[in-house]
């Protein structure tokens, strides 16, 4: 069963090997990935949008992971793009180092569905061992099937 995040996901919008090693080239080759989805409406405004956002406050969550993402009119629903680096990504001025980058763009008009995807995206990626499962996956098939069943583990009612 899809939960919140993996429904978002597209094996074509995961790159599991991040050619990029600068924060802003890695942003830009991950959100890179949504030039052709159908719910981007205005690519580069999307992207402007999400460097605003990016340099307001830090995106990074610590743990080698960070949620760059952009409240924006220039999406028609929530998007996701993913990018994986095993050398990791500098962020905060070089003090963190970002393996796993969950990028979002999100209707202004649905903060509620934007809340449960980050609130969905928290839970699953605090467990150190679902961080280090979907770095090792090696395709993006197998990265989506391992995020179903993180979220059906993490997810799931008590």
């Amino acid at each position: 069963m899809a939960g919140p995040i993996s429904r978002l996901l597209d094996p074509a919008r995961i790159q599991l090997n991040l050619q990029s090693t600068q924060h802003v080239a890695a942003l830009e080759e991950t959100a890179g990935l949504l030039k052709t989805h159908p719910d981007v409406h205005n690519f580069d405004g999307f992207f402007q949008e999400l460097l605003v956002r990016d340099r307001l406050d830090t995106t990074y969550l610590g743990y080698g992971v960070a949620l760059p993402h952009a409240r924006t009119e220039h999406v028609k629903n929530i998007v996701m793009a993913v990018g994986c680096s095993k050398a990791g990504v500098p962020f905060d001025n070089g003090q963190a180092s970002v393996r796993i980058m969950f990028l979002l763009g999100t209707p202004k008009t649905k903060p509620g569905e934007y809340l449960q995807v980050m609130s969905a995206l928290c839970k699953v990626l605090q467990d150190p061992v679902q961080r280090e499962m979907l770095l090792r996956v090696t395709t993006p098939d197998d990265f989506i099937a391992t995020m179903i069943a993180a979220e059906e583990k993490r997810l799931r009612p008590a």
